[in-house]
């Protein structure tokens, strides 16, 4: 039987320069800057730049991206439409998903294979996935969406498209936190399945798509969703130890607690923990940080996290900010790709520049020699 390594684990596939996330010493860096430093310093539309060209912006290079950005950050009218054709009760990241594969039958030069183009195209889908995903809210419950404005950040015209209203700027500072933090993290799952579609020669809207509908699975982005509901879960429950033991007790995983990776600290939680403790102490549902600081501290006296030294990840903390900036939870891991699509599309202009089709081998484990049987003689 051929060597394997279960789910690629530890296989190197690729060269990268966007970013190398450490697991033993719980490091991230994008293009040599430290998370812990981008977390609290940088503007998302800086890491943009910084993953797209490789360094970071003067002001007049982040002006002019932000002026780029703002102009592409109406939908085409067709997905506009569409969005509003489909079921109410149809999860946000199969709408998005749906929404960003429509992108690419209206782009005219949408199988245009130069660097120039698709870097044209990452900057439209940049833009435009945070109004996808603020009128698809509206849609849902019922209002009209609300049209981008032309100036501001990408976190803040976010936020006043979903709610109607200028965010406050704790608001705007903390979705831009998050932003900044989830915007890439090596060869996860999703990025990984946005290169392999682009090395077929395909396209960039297919690829993200491939993107989107991996980051939709609980055991990738969408675990952010499912962190915060067993949070209210716990809380409803009116005693969140006892919720904690019987939840062990029956054999549930902790949402948001252990990492593919990491066997440190997740070092965005280093950003996004306080962040949310500040937000909780300033508003009137302080609560919420108070029920996840409970459970992951239960968790450290539970022998299973602790001999496989496994700690919050990044969805267990940020899923208490998104939730406090107002996000609805089923919502999450559209947050997730409104950042991640930054690092997509920086994999696949890295993918453009060195592509080869991406094939990796199978260990055949079923039966050989096997005698042909006719229809007729067969059980």
């Amino acid at each position: 039987m051929a060597d394997k390594a279960q789910g690629l684990a530890g296989v190197v596939v690729a060269d990268t320069t966007l970013s190398r996330v450490d697991g033993v010493n719980g490091e991230l860096i994008y293009r040599g800057y430290d998370i812990l430093d981008l977390g609290v310093k940088a503007w998302f539309e800086e890491v943009v730049y910084l993953l797209w060209y490789g360094k970071l912006p003067n002001q007049t290079e982040l002006d002019a991206l932000k002026a780029e950005l703002a102009e592409m950050r109406a939908m085409p009218q067709v997905v506009a439409d569409m969005l509003k054709t489909l079921p109410h009760n149809a999860h946000p990241m199969a709408v998005l998903r749906t929404a960003v594969s429509a992108l690419g039958t209206v782009d005219e030069n949408a199988d245009e294979l130069t660097r120039e183009n698709l870097l044209r195209q990452s900057k439209s889908l940049t833009a435009v996935i945070p109004t996808i995903v603020a009128a698809w809210e509206r849609i849902r419950t019922g209002k009209e969406p609300i049209a981008p404005r032309e100036g501001g950040s990408i976190a803040g015209n976010f936020l006043y498209m979903l709610n109607g209203e200028d965010p406050d700027e704790a608001a705007e500072a903390a979705m831009d936190a998050y932003l900044v933090c989830l915007a890439d993290h090596g060869f996860n799952a999703s990025t990984f399945s946005a290169r392999v579609t682009f090395a077929t020669i395909s396209d960039m809207y297919s690829a993200i798509t491939s993107g989107i509908g991996t980051l939709k699975g609980d055991a990738h982005g969408r675990a952010n969703q499912r962190a915060m509901e067993q949070f209210v879960e716990a809380y409803e429950s009116g005693d969140v130890e006892k919720w904690y033991k019987a939840h062990r007790a029956a054999g549930n995983r902790i949402m948001g607690i252990g990492h593919r990776v990491y066997k440190a600290t997740d070092p965005r939680g280093k950003v996004l923990g306080p962040l949310a403790k500040k937000m909780s102490a300033s508003s009137s549902e302080s609560h919420w940080f108070g029920v996840a600081e409970t459970i992951e501290n239960l968790a450290a006296q539970d022998d299973y996290f602790v001999e496989r030294n496994l700690y919050p990840n990044v969805d267990y903390y940020s899923s208490i900010v998104l939730y406090m900036i107002g996000l609805p939870i089923d919502q999450f891991t559209c947050a997730f790709a409104m950042s991640r699509v930054s690092g997509w599309t920086a994999h696949i202009l890295e993918q453009f520049e060195n592509n080869r089709l991406i094939r990796p081998t199978a260990a055949y484990v079923g039966e050989t020699e096997l005698a042909w049987v006719e229809l007729d003689n067969r059980d």
